[in-house]
């Protein structure tokens, strides 16, 4: 059973602006788990149950070669008033909890900590075609964020997106 559009609140309909197809070119930086570089990503995010929640499909290339992927969860967590992402990828690791955080203007700060360290991710929202993201790791026992992926995103077709 969904919930229709109009009787979701305000947190919930704010999320909506990640619904879409959108083409990224990312900066990684050179970490522990990659080589530093560019690389093109596509994103398909769609809103499900009513838009009480955006399931978000990311595959990120470098090279020609699919060189790592996710799903993302996104909600809103209205008795504690956060928003919500839960991420699994080609990494494999579960998390343990989710990312929570929380809109700044057009800004959305999530941030996750586990025993490896904390990843803080944050997305832009430019305008209703363009959203720029940003994520850092900061590993247990360090006070340094370190920059893993920075991308520029564009609203595309769906069908200019293939392979999901």
């Amino acid at each position: 059973m969904s919930a229709p559009f109009s009787s979701l609140s305000p947190d919930h309909q704010r999320l909506q602006a990640l619904v879409g197809a959108w083409r990224g070119e990312e900066e990684v930086a050179d970490t522990q788990w990659a080589d530093g570089g560019i690389a093109t990503s596509d994103v398909l995010a769609e809103a499900q149950f009513g838009g009480l929640f955006v399931v978000q499909r990311y595959r990120q290339r470098r090279d020609g070669t699919i060189s790592f992927g996710s799903h993302n969860v996104f909600g809103f967590d209205q008795q504690n008033s956060v928003v919500t992402m839960h991420q699994f990828d080609s990494m494999g690791i579960v998390p343990v909890s989710p990312a929570t955080g929380v809109w700044n203007g057009s800004e959305l700060n999530l941030e996750r900590s586990s025993q490896r360290g904390s990843a803080r991710v944050t997305y832009i929202l430019d305008d209703a075609d363009t959203y720029r993201m940003r994520l850092h790791f900061k590993p247990a026992g360090s006070d340094a964020w370190q920059d893993m992926v920075s991308g520029v995103y564009k609203r595309v077709s769906p069908s200019s997106i293939n392979g999901f």
